[in-house]
């Protein structure tokens, strides 16, 4: 709980707070590397923090990795209340996706197709 408070200790005027779901790869990964890069305070998501371990390493106390499987809304709930404070959050991209790869819809399973919609739509809200 401590470290997200530091979050916003000791920051000029032209940091900012960002909190990027994602973060241990792809396009959330080069987020949180870019707004690091430029002095900013990250709190990085990802379903392991391990995955961010190196970002931590890298980066110290201006990046705060977080465990989060957006698809369970506890968890996210959870992150939210108890260790980001949204009044300290100037920038929120929400990158976690569920990607689905068929050659035709059919193949796809509703499930899958459902899951999909769930992690990329209703967790978002």
């Amino acid at each position: 709980m401590k470290k997200s408070v530091t979050l916003r200790k000791e920051m000029s005027m032209s940091e900012k707070v960002w909190f990027i779901t994602g973060a241990s790869r792809g396009f959330g990964r080069i987020w949180a590397e870019g707004a690091l890069e430029r002095g900013d305070k990250v709190a990085a998501t990802a379903r392991s923090v391990e995955a961010l371990s190196d970002l931590a390493k890298k980066y110290g106390d201006a990046v705060l990795p977080l465990a989060l499987d957006v698809t369970k809304r506890e968890q996210v709930e959870a992150v939210i209340r108890r260790r980001m404070p949204t009044s300290a959050l100037d920038v929120v991209i929400n990158n976690a996706g569920y990607a689905l790869w068929a050659r035709s819809k059919r193949r796809l399973r509703r499930r899958s197709a459902r899951n999909s919609r769930r992690t990329s739509l209703a967790r978002s809200r």
